[in-house]
């Protein structure tokens, strides 16, 4: 189909090339709202993908053409998830006590692992996923999750978590929030059920350790590895009928580090989801609240030191910023029905927010 076959139904449009993306993206005449029978056909006849877009002037459609669909290295992100399960398998084991853990482990350790590493890798793939996904819904030049494996005696979860690419810029704020929000929402759709069907195989121990921020704990290496309280987790303790310290399950502790990275990866700084998020829903307003927050970490870095690391991170990932940078259209707004959906992500960063993550004691 011709650009005039389409834009002929618009009252104004332009056209912007983005890398191996054709935006096409204009102002419907009203006759043609609907859309009409005569737009309707044209869409049908587009190839690629198209959104209509609510503003004072009138709706505006945009269409999205791929030229040349990006091609991936499957084998380099199976080969990461296949690593990163052996990582977090050994130490899943490490944290239960399974001897000969660290350095040598075999089928037996790597099997005892597995109750925590096959959650915790769901819960991470749904979250990239979800990204991974909605990228591609509008044919972002987007990667496939990338898994981060690591040495487990130097990080007991043996992973860093995952990521991906977005090796185009995005255009709009509709689309920035879709992608942004996307992820958090998918997985929390796993973690909680991870979390709840955890804490139900979870043990009470009502004469065993307890901190003030923390109710739930796993002994590790001749000491107390508390795990830190959150609203969602106070809710799931009570659903679940846990009253007074836990001991954690390891499918428990999957879902616990699956929120957690919800949470932190919800904080509204810089490129962060939550800052993806808060730049869609509030524009150039997003930089105060992504200051408040900053000094808010380096006060909670008193609980633990943590905080100061993401205070860091998110000056690293923002280049010195921590306003999210700009977009192609950032004027067009979002609209109501994903301003609630946004809402609903803030709710979920205070139910997920743990002001001490983890201690040891």
């Amino acid at each position: 189909m011709t650009e005039l076959a389409v834009t002929q139904h618009f009252t104004y449009w332009r056209r912007i090339e983005l890398g191996d993306r054709e935006i096409l993206e204009g102002l419907v005449a009203p006759e043609h709202y609907g859309p009409s029978p005569a737009l309707a056909r044209r869409l049908a006849e587009w190839d690629g993908y198209h959104y209509w877009q609510s503003a004072p002037e009138g709706r505006w459609l945009v269409l999205v053409h791929e030229r040349t669909p990006p091609r991936e290295r499957w084998w380099l992100h199976a080969a990461l998830l296949l690593l990163t399960l052996v990582t977090t398998a050994i130490g899943g084991a490490a944290i239960w006590g399974v001897g000969g853990t660290w350095y040598r482990p075999g089928l037996a350790e790597l099997r005892a692992g597995l109750p925590f590493a096959l959650p915790l890798l769901a819960i991470l793939f749904a979250h990239e996923s979800g990204h991974y996904v909605t990228a591609r819904r509008y044919r972002l030049n987007a990667s496939p999750p990338y898994f981060i494996p690591f040495p487990s005696q130097w990080n007991i979860l043996g992973t860093m978590g995952a990521f991906i690419r977005l090796r185009s810029p995005v255009f709009d704020r509709r689309t920035l929030f879709d992608i942004g929000i996307a992820g958090p929402m998918a997985g929390m759709v796993v973690a909680v059920p991870v979390l709840l069907i955890g804490l139900a195989m979870s043990t009470p121990e009502p004469n065993g350790p307890s901190l003030l921020l923390s109710h739930q704990f796993l002994p590790f290496e001749g000491v107390f590895m508390f795990v830190g309280d959150s609203l969602l987790m106070w809710l799931g303790r009570e659903l679940v009928g846990l009253h007074g310290p836990v001991l954690l399950h390891p499918v428990a502790l999957a879902g616990w580090v699956g929120i957690l990275i919800t949470s932190l990866n919800l904080l509204p700084m810089a490129q962060f989801d939550g800052g993806h998020i808060a730049f869609a829903m509030f524009g150039r307003a997003q930089v105060w609240v992504a200051r408040g927050f900053w000094l808010l970490l380096l006060l909670l870095g008193r609980f633990w030191l943590g905080w100061w690391v993401w205070a860091v991170l998110a000056l690293l990932i923002g280049r010195g910023r921590l306003g999210h940078p700009s977009i192609i259209e950032p004027q067009r707004e979002i609209g109501r029905g994903r301003r609630v959906v946004g809402w609903v992500g803030i709710a979920i960063f205070v139910l997920t927010f743990m002001p001490q993550p983890w201690a040891f004691r």
